[in-house]
């Protein structure tokens, strides 16, 4: 045989690539299983007891498929935001969810617009569609959001891609200043607003939900303060009309009936939610007192993670992170600069830290007496 399937142009011409090297990967290519696992911004802390057993009531029913209207959950997540069902679309995880609006909006040659360095897996997403991917500078470690909506007018664009907080850096903007800024947004450029650590951050974080613009869209996750990381449990809020297109394109049995029922058992539980945030904050202190003892400096998160700047450049950045990595602690660190002069540790719990603690000294101590 000399032919072969033939693949889209678009696909044909990309990279078979895993946006993020999981720990298990990295685990098989060591020989060992990492002793500290605070890499992926997963909530080690995990999900709500009334959650788990949520699940495992439910597990002699996954013969059944997942309801396809999310309706449970769906008119739950309505309840708790104070919107109508019809403003929701339940998915396999903001990155599903992220993947579904690529598939909407982008046609080959579209420009769209992010932060230089941002979360990488919706680039992933427009590179698939052939869309034309520009982006922005950060702007003193925060997405610069004035900038990204100017350039969306300038070049045209219909599509912009947003944090907050933000990952790789931690850092935010407040809720009014996003109400300023979204003001200006003209009415034809969707805004696509990545709120998956919103539980995690200051109060005055997250602006009011309005679904009356139909050039907003506001997504959420059960994988960071819910603990629900591999449930793949996402949502996006938004103007009715806007949220039903969604139907057109979506995985109409992508969520796992499982992983339905906890989610929703999860959100019923605010206290464990409180609960966790007090600990993910406790955490995000220690490792900033970690990081100064060492003398380096850790930027302030709202994340459940810390972004440590170490003072240098992006290579010794990784230097730091391999020589972790190779103590068994597990951590990753953002991949553009000027943010790749960081480290990136996950919130975790005392043991996790201990073990961080014990293990930055050596590490930073072995790269001085062998600099690079």
């Amino acid at each position: 045989m000399t032919g072969k399937p033939r693949l889209a142009s678009i696909i044909e011409a990309l990279p078979s690539t895993v946006p993020f090297v999981g720990p298990e990967a990295q685990e098989r290519q060591l020989g060992f299983n990492f002793k500290a696992r605070i890499g992926a911004n997963e909530n080690v802390f995990g999900p709500s007891p009334k959650a788990i057993r949520a699940m495992q009531n439910a597990v002699p029913d996954v013969w059944q498929y997942g309801d396809p209207e999310n309706y449970d959950l769906k008119n739950a997540l309505a309840a708790h935001h104070g919107i109508a069902p019809e403003n929701i679309m339940v998915g396999e995880g903001i990155d599903g969810l992220l993947g579904y609006v690529a598939r909407m909006m982008i046609e080959p040659g579209s420009a769209v617009i992010t932060s230089k360095g941002a979360y990488p897996t919706f680039n992933y997403h427009v590179a698939a569609s052939g869309g034309n991917l520009l982006t922005v500078p950060y702007r003193q470690d925060r997405e610069d959001l004035e900038a990204l909506i100017a350039m969306a007018r300038s070049e045209n664009s219909k599509l912009i891609y947003f944090a907050n907080p933000d990952n790789p850096m931690g850092t935010w903007w407040s809720a009014d200043e996003l109400i300023s800024v979204i003001s200006t947004l003209p009415d034809d450029v969707l805004l696509c607003l990545d709120e998956a650590y919103i539980e995690l951050a200051p109060e005055n974080t997250a602006p009011p939900v309005d679904t009356d613009r139909p050039n907003v869209l506001r997504f959420r996750t059960f994988s960071k303060a819910y603990g629900m990381a591999g449930g793949r449990v996402g949502y996006v809020m938004g103007e009715a009309q806007m949220i039903k297109n969604f139907d057109k394109i979506r995985n109409h049995f992508g969520m796992c009936r499982v992983s339905q029922v906890g989610a929703l058992a999860a959100l019923q539980d605010q206290d464990y939610l409180t609960q966790v945030f007090s600990q993910v904050n406790q955490s995000r202190n220690r490792i900033k007192d970690i990081a100064e003892k060492n003398n380096l400096s850790a930027i302030d998160s709202a994340a459940n993670f810390v972004a440590i700047d170490c003072g240098r450049d992006g290579d010794f950045a990784m230097s730091l992170l391999s020589e972790l990595t190779s103590q068994g602690i597990f951590i990753r660190m953002p991949g553009v600069a000027p943010q790749n002069r960081c480290i990136r540790v996950s919130a975790g719990t005392e043991k996790d830290l201990d073990l961080f603690e014990e293990a930055l000294p050596v590490a930073l101590e072995k790269l001085r007496r062998n600099p690079a």
